[in-house]
């Protein structure tokens, strides 16, 4: 049997806290990591935005991308995504439109329509800072497209006369905007705007092949993209053997068994706090086979053959992965060895 070809290969990053660790130590150790990932030929690096959970460091996505872009030669650096409700599309314009001055040609805007919080995060967000209406959510994507090109957007007053908003005064390049979801809502406005899509399959793989299906089929050409564009995400763990994995995918096991199951949400777990924690409230057992199924986790050439076949399967030629191994009580605090070791093993 011919084996697939390999995918081009890119990182999501959640900036994972573990159990000890301050937030500088996460940064510094994720920033490290974006720096490997460059060296190694990633195509691109996005930071998500979570908020109020102990074990996740990735807050503000531009911030962190900015960081990233000064770190790095090549690497494409941006977000995965923006979560829109939360902000003003003017800010987020801006944002972006400035991250692409100090990096042109290096910025990607991956937009979410879901709040990546609960809802009393949502409500602080909305009483303290300026945030858009959810139900507007394609016109917002419409206005980011207009404010952060070079013409600009115009607004036009019901008394008369218009008014030119740009996001930055001489725009000479602008950021790739991609929509990003997990629903069939996501991939079909990604379809009828022309613009590319990530479907997270890092967070739910259901529905994948319908949501593919619905944006390519229903894919309308525009001045943003001519043909249908997608990448896929998945959550990785290699390593010398099966073994090693095995125990570095634990804790972060550990911590989707506590979302799914409604649990107070805690620090990342190192492997030896998991493994003597699972012995006896095996809190990640009902999931774990499932997880092995999803997720990819083994030996280098074993999750870059499975990576290459799960690219094939649905035709995409680029793979996000989002490298979950947890780290040991002894690693440094500012570094993450297992994380580095799974993009470096992954690309051979």
């Amino acid at each position: 049997m011919t084996a697939s070809p390999a995918p081009a290969l890119s990182v999501l990053d959640l900036v994972p806290v573990r159990a000890g660790q301050t937030s500088p130590q996460a940064v510094a150790a994720s920033l490290a990591l974006v720096r490997r990932a460059d060296e190694l030929g990633y195509r691109r690096y996005w930071f998500a935005e979570h908020h109020n959970m102990p074990a996740v460091a990735s807050t503000t996505p531009p911030v962190l991308a900015a960081a990233a872009a000064a770190r790095t030669e090549r690497i494409r650096v941006g977000s995965g995504g923006v979560m829109l409700p939360n902000h003003s599309p003017l800010v987020v314009a801006e944002q972006f439109a400035a991250l692409e001055a100090l990096a042109p040609g290096r910025v990607d805007l991956g937009i979410g329509r879901a709040p990546g919080s609960d809802p009393v995060i949502t409500q602080l967000l909305r009483m303290s800072g300026t945030t858009s209406d959810v139900e507007r959510f394609p016109d917002h994507i419409r206005d980011i497209l207009a404010l952060t090109s070079g013409e600009g957007a115009t607004l036009r007053f019901t008394s008369g006369g218009t008014y030119d908003v740009h996001a930055t005064p001489a725009a000479t390049t602008t950021p790739e905007v991609w929509l990003l979801g997990s629903s069939d809502y996501s991939a079909q406005l990604a379809a009828s705007l022309g613009l590319p899509y990530v479907f997270a399959n890092h967070f739910s793989g259901a529905g994948l092949e319908r949501a593919l299906d619905l944006y390519r089929e229903q894919f309308r050409p525009s001045t943003h993209l001519e043909r249908p564009r997608t990448f896929l995400t998945a959550n990785a763990v290699a390593a010398a053997s099966d073994a090693l994995a095995e125990e570095r995918m634990l804790p972060q096991a550990r911590m989707m068994a506590r979302l799914r199951g409604n649990l107070p949400l805690v620090a990342l777990e190192t492997v030896e706090q998991a493994a003597e924690a699972e012995a006896s409230d095996r809190l990640a057992a009902p999931l774990l086979d499932g997880l092995r199924r999803r997720w990819f986790v083994g030996t280098g050439p074993e999750a870059r053959a499975r990576l290459a076949a799960f690219a094939a399967q649905h035709g995409v030629d680029e793979v996000m992965v989002s490298p979950v191994a947890a780290a040991y009580d002894d690693d440094p605090m500012d570094a993450t060895p297992a994380r580095v070791e799974t993009l470096e093993l992954l690309v051979g």
